[in-house]
């Protein structure tokens, strides 16, 4: 055995697919953590340690930016990982990893007979060993050419924590045989030789024990072969023990939905936080697809569904988290579900670039809609998701994890997730996205967080409805406004400013695009804003390039708006601005966009709030922005 001690600074958490009955019933789980190495970066970025939380198991975001939180070089003897797996301990605060030791990017499918163990006991210092199963065990395992996907199981029994994988001999022939081993107290390496736990009619590989009910369950990729021997189906099947050790009963059925359509492999299978039941989830490794399916007593299983998710899993495994644990990691690796922060000043969000604000005000909150400038300020828009948050005084914050992405859009693969803006209607809430040339589409959620799904599959607006524009960009920030009367108008353009009304379903248009004239002294750029006050509708929106925010006024809200002139000059350190304009707590305020954080500018901007205000006729005061934090009325 070669084994190298490492003290890792991380915050990791785990991800496992087994955690007894009994003890997930004795803490306050607040969410999930999926542990998964990636499976669509460059070859030499792949095989390392990735992490993604989840509030509810279904929509997972990325830690770390879907970057290695532990790198494979400083871990493995091969320089890679694969199929990680990570239990929380008996104790409920000591953790195990185990993974494939194995880089494909540089030796290919060729020999692996390792395995990495790991250890921590406050989940931010870890250890790390790697055994040599040839090279521990010469005599019997000295032939072992593949030891792929172990995994960790408690044995109550011995009150040992057992680890088990598939071992493939250099004669091929003896099949894929599931051995099992007692990891030592330090967890660093085996008590004794591997022993043979399970060996499946036709072999089997990524085995996933789940107790429940007295019963063991054991999930694995299984096949069906011919009389000749010839595999003709594979998929996820099932055995089952009343031993931890054996005798195991096959259960040939396929538990997958895609037996025998579409390879499918790395099933884990995780307890639902809430009680209602299991989830089986895999990998369809040829097509880039994760997807899962429920169950209440791992018997019988839903149809599948995908997870919404913003990286690319291979063979990865869950746990649920405390609160506790999933602020720690957030804590290290950046916010992708919901905490709170303070902010004490412009620009208002300082741990994230955002742009292109849309507020909605609910009462005494008022809820932030923001894009996502991903750091780096890159040349360009680099935007993957939007972003929410909220707030009653301006001062303490809630960040929610992402809404929408426009990845969840199939009609804009290769969009940005330009300027939105969400709108609610008999109890539903609207959210309208620009995706640069892809055009205006529309996605619905039931709750103001979301999640929201694409409502239309389709773009509600193109170019092609842009009829005074010629340039592909001109179908885009799109703004809704609703009128006392319960009518609702969307509002879009860039150089020419359009406007339709809506159908009461809020998904279709419902009458003749008219094309706004806003005059040529502050011409018309993007991101219209609309308003009413004291029976008068007004409009903001950027004004020349670089932008700066002008604003009309109108008796009817499709016009005729008469330019007012300028709210506000050039934004600092940012080409483009965004107005947005709400009522909170008796006080106006003026929200729009620059690039005033370190490292900020065109392609890495911070959204700003000010106090606006209004002169005896209606006129809006020059606002003159600042690094103040505003004083609510």
């Amino acid at each position: 055995m070669t084994m190298k001690t490492t003290v890792l600074a991380l915050c990791l958490f785990s991800s496992v697919s087994m955690f007894a009955d009994n003890h997930e019933g004795d803490k306050d789980f607040a969410g999930y953590l999926f542990t998964y190495f990636e499976g669509s970066s460059k070859n030499t970025e792949l095989e390392h340690l990735r992490f993604a939380l989840s509030g509810d198991g279904i929509n997972w975001h990325a830690l770390n930016s879907n970057r290695p939180v532990i790198t494979s070089d400083s871990i493995s003897e091969t320089g890679g990982i694969r199929d990680p797996h990570i239990l929380r301990g008996e104790d409920g605060k000591s953790f195990y990893i185990v993974a494939t030791d194995m880089n494909v990017a540089k030796n290919g499918w060729g020999r692996n007979p390792g395995i990495v163990m790991m250890k921590s006991d406050n989940l931010t210092d870890w250890t790390s060993s790697h055994i040599n199963l040839s090279a521990t065990y010469p005599e019997d395992f000295g032939d072992a050419y593949w030891v792929w996907a172990p995994q960790t199981i408690y044995d109550p029994e011995v009150k040992k924590y057992m680890v088990y994988f598939t071992l493939r001999r250099k004669d091929k022939s003896k099949g894929l045989v599931t051995y099992y081993a007692y990891a030592n107290d330090d967890f660093t390496a085996f008590e004794s030789e591997p022993k043979e736990l399970f060996n499946a009619k036709f072999g089997s590989i990524d085995n996933d024990i789940i107790y429940h009910n007295g019963t063991y369950h054991l999930f694995y990729k299984g096949n069906t072969k011919d009389t000749n021997g010839k595999e003709i189906k594979n998929g996820i099947q099932k055995a089952v023990s009343k031993n931890l050790h054996g005798k195991w009963k096959e259960d040939f059925r396929y538990l997958d939905s895609y037996a025998g359509k579409t390879p499918v492999e790395g099933s884990a299978v995780f307890k639902k936080n809430d009680g209602s039941g299991y989830v089986l989830m895999y990998d369809l490794y040829t097509s880039g697809k994760y997807e899962y399916q429920t169950s209440k007593d791992l018997k019988e299983f839903s149809g599948p569904k995908p997870f919404r998710k913003d990286f690319n899993p291979r063979h990865g495994t869950v746990i649920s988290l405390t609160g506790d644990e999933l602020a720690r990691l957030q804590d290290k690796w950046g916010y992708v579900l919901k905490h709170d922060f303070v902010s004490d000043g412009n620009p208002v969000i300082r741990h994230k670039h955002t742009a292109d604000p849309a507020a909605m005000v609910v009462g005494d909150t008022l809820w932030l809609f923001t894009g996502h400038d991903e750091p780096g300020n890159k040349p360009g828009y680099h935007m993957n998701e939007w972003l929410l948050f909220s707030t009653t005084d301006l001062k303490h914050w809630t960040e929610y994890e992402s809404p929408l992405k426009v990845k969840d859009f199939d009609w804009a693969p290769a969009g940005n997730a330009f300027a939105a803006h969400v709108a609610e209607k008999d109890g539903k809430y609207y959210f309208y996205v620009s995706t640069n040339w892809g055009g205006i589409g529309v996605a619905v959620a039931d709750k103001i967080t979301g999640p929201y799904t694409d409502a239309l599959g389709k773009q509600l607006l193109t170019n092609d409805d842009c009829f005074a524009s010629s340039h592909s960009w001109a179908c885009i920030d799109p703004a809704v406004f609703t009128d006392d009367d319960g009518t609702s108008y969307l509002y879009w353009g860039n150089k020419q400013c359009y406007m339709a009304k809506l159908k009461d379903n809020m998904l279709e248009i419902d009458s003749e695009i008219k094309l706004l004239d806003l005059g040529d002294e502050h011409p018309f750029t993007e991101a219209p804003w609309v308003w009413k006050k004291d029976g008068r509708y007004y409009m903001a929106y950027a004004a020349e390039w670089p932008e700066k925010i002008a604003y009309a006024i109108a008796d009817s809200p499709e016009g005729p708006f008469t330019p007012m002139g300028i709210i506000s000059e050039i934004a600092g350190n940012s080409n483009t601005t965004h107005p947005a304009i709400v009522k909170l707590h008796d006080q106006w305020l003026f929200i729009s966009h620059n690039g005033g954080l370190p490292g900020g500018g065109s392609g890495s901007r911070s959204v700003i709030i000010e106090p606006m205000e209004y002169n005896a006729d209606g006129t809006i005061k020059k606002i003159h922005p600042s690094s103040e934090s505003v004083t609510l009325k």
